[in-house]
Order: structure tokens, then C-alpha cells, then sequence
């Protein structure tokens, strides 16, 4: 199990699900995060139980999103948790809804990992960046259209970052989630019709817990990852293997 204490680690969208997991979990093994939520309650929540510093913001928000990351300042991993999504068809969908879904799943990422990079320059490097993307990115669902256009996106954009910035000693790799149990996708998938088909299509017959997917987070951010630069990890019971 790896040890992150005196490791500073920025998580985005880090009020609930993955996000609130990786809080949870890298406190436990003694790092300082620092939680970006739009949510204040959310926020106050993760500073009383888990010590979190926190920073309430917009991440749809361009210039929001870069002062959040220059408040929270010089940290040894961030973490972009942040995602939405809106249920569009390919002939349905609007301008609105993939402004929202690409200007968080997306964009916001980009800006954050921007304004981490530049701050680990500017410090002599180091430091990494795990995205979380999505089974979505690799495999088409309905009405998931550009949800899955900005997933598959963040797994390019991780692919040239890890080039970009490999110089400099920074690591950046994604992971890759099947259906993971927040409280909304439970909600969305407890229909035994949805639920049934997809689960057979799982080898490990289960969906993912938010915990299989912070401790996979947690592996590509310590040093016993060290080598791993440009990688997705599929988090998904082996979902993409069949």
C-alpha cells in the first residue's frame, strides 16, 4: 500500500463519487488534498471529516477554473475527477448540452492539468496527472454521444501530454471506468433490464465500486508507477477484453 504523506494532491469534482473516494482514501494514507467542488456543502463536509482544504468553483467556468488552480497552488498529483453528463442522441442533441458535457469532461481538464504543469515547471518539474475517462470512450452506448466524444478526447489530449511533459518529468495517465456505484448511477442503472444486460458483459459479473477506482488512482500517482506515463487503465472487471 502506497504511502502519500507530505504529498500535496489537487482533486477536482471532489464533492461526491470518485472524486470524494480519492479524498477519502489518500487522507488515509496521509496526503494533503486540496478539493475543488462546486458544491460548499460538499466542501464543508470533506474539511470536517477529512481535513480537506477546500475551494468552491465553477469548472465550466474558463477563468474560474484557472484561479482555482493557482489558489490551490503547487501540488505533487492532481486528479481530474469532474465529469457531467447529459443523455443526448446523436440526432437529439443541442448546442447546451454539448457545451456543458465538453466544457467540463474536457476543457476544464485541459485547464487544470494546464495551470498544474506550469506550476511544476516553474518549481524544476516532477509531479503527475491521472484523468478519469470512461468505457464510453471505447465502446458506443446510446444517447451517450458526446459524453463519449469528450472521454474519448481526455485519452488523447492524455496521450499528447504525457509527451509534452515527459521532459519535464511529469507523468500523466487516465483510467478508464466501467459503470461506477455513485448514488446517481445506481439510481440509473437499478433497473433489472438496463442492469442485466450489461452486467453479463462483465467477466467479473459486477459493476465498479468508487473505491476499485480511487485505489487504481492511487497506484498510477505513487512511486511504484514511476514508469507508467501515456497510459489509459481500464477499470472495468475486464469489460474491454471481450
Amino acid at each position: 500500500m502506497s504511502d502519500f504523506t507530505g504529498k500535496i494532491i489537487i482533486i477536482t469534482g471532489a464533492g461526491k463519487g470518485i472524486g470524494r473516494a480519492c479524498v477519502e482514501l489518500l487522507t488515509q494514507r496521509g496526503a494533503r488534498v486540496v478539493a475543488l467542488s462546486r458544491s460548499q456543502a460538499d466542501l464543508d463536509d470533506l474539511a470536517a471529516k477529512f481535513g480537506a482544504t477546500v475551494l468552491s468553483v465553477d469548472l465550466a467556468d474558463n477563468a474560474a477554473a484557472r484561479a482555482a488552480m493557482k489558489t490551490a497552488g503547487l501540488a505533487d498529483a492532481l486528479i481530474n475527477c469532474a465529469g457531467t453528463n447529459v443523455l443526448e442522441s446523436v440526432l437529439g442533441m443541442t448546442e447546451e448540452g454539448y457545451e456543458q458535457v465538453l466544457g467540463i469532461n474536457l476543457r476544464a481538464a485541459l485547464i487544470c492539468a494546464q495551470e498544474f504543469a506550469r506550476a511544476r515547471i516553474a518549481n524544476g518539474g516532477g509531479g503527475t496527472i491521472v484523468n478519469v475517462t470512461s468505457i464510453a470512450g471505447h465502446r458506443g452506448f446510446v444517447d451517450h454521444v458526446a459524453y463519449a466524444a469528450s472521454k474519448a478526447g481526455l485519452e488523447g489530449a492524455t496521450r499528447v501530454m504525457a509527451k509534452e511533459l515527459g521532459a519535464y518529468g511529469i507523468r500523466v495517465n487516465a483510467v478508464a471506468p466501467t459503470v461506477t456505484m455513485t448514488e446517481l448511477a445506481a439510481k440509473a442503472w437499478s433497473e433489472p433490464f438496463k442492469r442485466d444486460p450489461m452486467i453479463v458483459r462483465h467477466p467479473m459479473a459486477r459493476f465498479a465500486e468508487v473505491d476499485d477506482v480511487a485505489r487504481s488512482i492511487a497506484l498510477l500517482i505513487s512511486e511504484d508507477a514511476a514508469m507508467i506515463s501515456g497510459a489509459v487503465l481500464p477499470v472495468d472487471g475486464g469489460f474491454l477484453a471481450v
